[in-house]
């Protein structure tokens, strides 16, 4: 009998799907979840910046003599104000921070108030890097008696990327409230110095070497909207891709082999 004579028969060889598609599995239900997430995300950031401007509204109160440090969370971004010294001798250039396109820094000084009341550390805000030197800016060190009015903000946590502050040098790259209130004898209570926006003001400022502080406002970010597109889009992608793998036919499935007995 011939080679030839032999009929063909089917035979399956290889693995149609390997490791790689419970993988692609994986992908579009992790972007679900996480596009889940970041809904919910999105409604504790809008209803945390609402409850931030509701307090951005209300008239200031005047700072208490004492502050217990636990409860600032509950009055962040609340207006205050208060009144006393300020202690340039004690000053802290935080930087660099670039404002304009400008390097600089945030001046951070402590306010001495009157009696029992305790200090605090007032971020008055920022200076060009040219007027470092607090002999290039003495209009910008008021003697006497001042009003601070700004907004109490809670101490936030420093980020992997950036250094250590180095008091003892006079170095400091990040706003450690506690650090920065051991290191000057104050209560470990942050203010942020508040000023109306203006343009013409901000200029006059920067070239006296006047501090520019910051617009009454809430500056958090809320991107959510965007990662929810993001995630959601990614899920839909992908799931697309995995229906096309497994609907695909495979390649070199079968195969025609002839078989003879006599071969």
């Amino acid at each position: 009998m011939s080679v030839v004579d032999e009929p063909p028969t089917l035979m399956r060889t290889g693995k149609r799907h390997g490791p790689g598609l419970i993988i692609l599995a994986l992908i579009p239900l992790t972007a679900f979840a996480l596009g889940t997430w970041q809904i919910e995300r999105l409604g504790w950031k809008t209803d945390l910046i609402a409850r931030f401007e509701d307090r951005l509204v209300r008239p200031p109160l005047p700072l208490p003599p004492r502050i217990d440090p636990s409860a600032i969370k509950d009055f962040d971004y609340r207006r205050v104000y208060t009144t006393g010294h300020l202690r340039h001798d004690q000053e802290m250039l935080i930087g660099p921070r670039v404002r304009d396109g400008k390097n600089g820094y945030l001046v951070v000084t402590p306010l001495e108030r009157d009696g029992a009341a305790s200090t605090v550390l007032v971020c008055r805000g920022w200076i060009p890097k040219t007027l470092e030197r607090q002999a290039d800016r003495k209009e910008g060190l008021p003697k006497g008696p001042v009003v601070v009015e700004g907004l109490l903000r809670e101490p936030w946590k420093k980020n992997y990327f950036t250094p250590d502050n180095k008091p003892e040098q006079g170095a400091f790259y990040f706003p450690d409230v506690q650090q920065m209130a051991d290191f000057t004898g104050s209560q470990p209570v942050w203010i942020e110095e508040t000023m109306e926006p203006d343009l013409l003001m901000a200029y006059d400022r920067e070239d006296k070497g006047i501090p520019i502080g910051r617009a009454a406002e809430v500056n958090l970010r809320n991107n959510h909207t965007q990662y929810i597109f993001t995630w959601y889009a990614l899920s839909a992608a992908t799931s697309i891709m995995f229906w096309m793998v497994v609907k695909k036919p495979a390649s070199s499935v079968a195969q025609r082999i002839r078989q003879s007995r006599q071969w």
